[in-house]
């Protein structure tokens, strides 16, 4: 292919890839999309996810804006809130124990309200998130979390809008195509090194954008960055995300950023298949966890379920489980928590027992300690502040008192039969480190000095989450700094 034949590469076709490749189209530049996978597995992570995006907003009039169609009897019913971008930097920085980058959380933050009025533009249609998000509770939803709206059709129904869009604007899609190394010339990055279909060729650009994930599905990283265990946690999501977008960048002098050993991880279906299935997207979740008792084979109580909303501490709670005994551990359900389940608990491949007794139920659980499991249970109940009026949609306080392993909201007691319990294990979504980038989407060398042609978005950033991360943040991080990049890498492509 000849030099110049693209003014912008993106390599990766998630959200943030497919943000930066409408951005520099935008701008007026010859794009090429280079996607690993087969078209039937295009999207990266982002066809895993429930498509939600967190930004600020205030109020139904905002969303109205988002979403035009409300109806007036979903206004009247709902109480949507606000989200102010004091609250939002606040969650960031609490979530991340304030580890996180703040250049990147104030332009993450800022521009999160017109990324989303953006995606929009670009045909991409978006709901208020009801039942995920918000209960209904005496007659009315309250969302709650900071996390307002999805993409319609989840996250596959985002990947399709945003391919659609591309192929609108005549933007280059190749699948199959794995980017093997970056090319440099003297004015800096020039281009690519793709194996595709048993062949090795170069393609040359004026920019590279990289956007392909970070190295969840790199079994051998994952253990030597995150520790031992590692290697047996199920990728929630696509199996082409190994790193190659950040080894590639640090071969020639990039900057590693971000908290190497910290990842995404989630409760999820203990004996769910290695990598994720786009048709089975949300078969593995247990995130209801917060209306149960997390149990360990030991038959204790190992984490404060109702700690914060589901939002906040989700991602944070499969290492929690990967730490216990065996590395696994059971939600237990009454018939009061039951009608709080997601749907996902009921399809099929769940590792699930049912009994009318605890002591029948803890028999049927087989690998956690029968008396202690009872005694547990009970101790639990004993301990409850039932006084307290029960909430879903808020952080209630209906906690419990006097034990060592507290419960904060929504204590309700496991007392009321049949009883239910699932199986969960570790499963990982992305990897918080990566490449280090400025406000531009400009990847830095381990000077801090721009790699000239070099620009980067997506889960491959490092210095935006630590330890924890806050729901749908993930989304909007890509397609902000998706956007950015793109359009910066655009900028410097024609200018050349």
């Amino acid at each position: 292919m000849k030099k110049d034949a693209y003014d912008v590469i993106v390599v990766g076709a998630g959200n943030a890839a497919m943000s930066a490749a409408l951005s520099a189209r935008e701008q007026g530049a010859r794009v090429l999309v280079l996607e690993r996978a087969p078209r039937a597995k295009r999207g990266g992570n982002s066809s895993f996810t429930a498509g939600g995006f967190r930004f600020v907003f205030h109020g139904v009039e905002d969303i109205k804006k988002i979403v035009p169609d409300l109806t007036p009897e979903e206004i009247a019913c709902t109480d949507f809130g606000d989200y102010t971008a004091e609250q939002y930097l606040d969650d960031l920085g609490r979530i991340t124990q304030y580890h996180i980058d703040p250049d990147l959380a104030e332009i993450l933050v800022r521009n999160s309200t017109p990324t989303v009025q953006w995606l929009r533009e670009k045909g991409i249609r978006l709901v208020p998130n009801y039942g995920r998000q918000a209960f209904k509770h005496e007659g009315r939803f309250k969302f709650f979390g900071g996390f307002i709206i999805g993409a319609v059709g989840g996250g596959r129904g985002l990947i399709d809008g945003q391919f659609a869009a591309a192929e609108k604007l005549g933007i280059d899609i190749r699948y199959d195509a794995q980017a093997t190394s970056l090319l440099r010339g003297s004015s800096g990055v020039d281009g690519v090194r793709v194996f595709a279909h048993g062949v090795e060729e170069e393609i040359r650009a004026r920019a590279v954008v990289l956007a392909c994930g970070g190295f969840e599905a790199n079994r051998e990283w994952r253990t030597k960055y995150l520790g031992p265990g590692w290697d047996m946690a199920k990728v929630r999501g696509t199996r082409y995300n190994t790193g190659d977008g950040i080894r590639m960048a640090l071969d020639i002098g990039a900057q590693s950023y971000g908290q190497w050993s910290g990842c995404h991880s989630v409760s999820w279906e203990r004996y769910a298949n290695d990598f994720g299935d786009t048709d089975l997207t949300k078969s593995g979740q247990r995130n209801c966890y917060q209306f149960s008792i997390m149990i360990n084979a030991e038959g204790q109580r190992f984490l404060d379920e109702g700690a914060d909303f589901r939002n906040y501490t989700y991602a944070k709670y499969g290492r929690v489980v990967m730490q216990q005994p065996g590395g696994y551990a059971w939600q237990v359900f009454d018939a009061q928590g039951a009608p709080f389940l997601r749907d996902e608990y009921k399809l099929r491949g769940a590792t699930k027992v049912q009994a009318n007794t605890l002591e029948e139920l803890a028999d049927r659980m087989r690998d956690v300690h029968p008396a202690n499991f009872v005694a547990t249970v009970r101790d639990y109940n004993a301990s409850i502040k039932r006084d307290v009026p029960f909430n879903p949609n808020v952080k209630d306080g209906r906690c419990t008192v006097g034990l060592a392993m507290p419960k904060s909201n929504w204590a309700n007691p496991i007392e009321v039969p049949p009883f239910e319990a699932y199986s969960v294990g570790t499963g990982i979504t992305f990897t918080f480190g990566g490449l280090k980038i400025d406000t531009t989407g400009h990847v830095l060398d381990t000077a801090d000095t721009p790699l000239p042609g070099l620009y980067a978005a997506g889960e491959l950033v490092g210095g935006l989450y630590y330890f924890n991360y806050p729901g749908s943040a993930g989304l909007m991080s890509g397609a902000v700094f998706g956007r950015i990049s793109g359009r910066e890498a655009a900028t410097a492509a024609l200018a050349k």
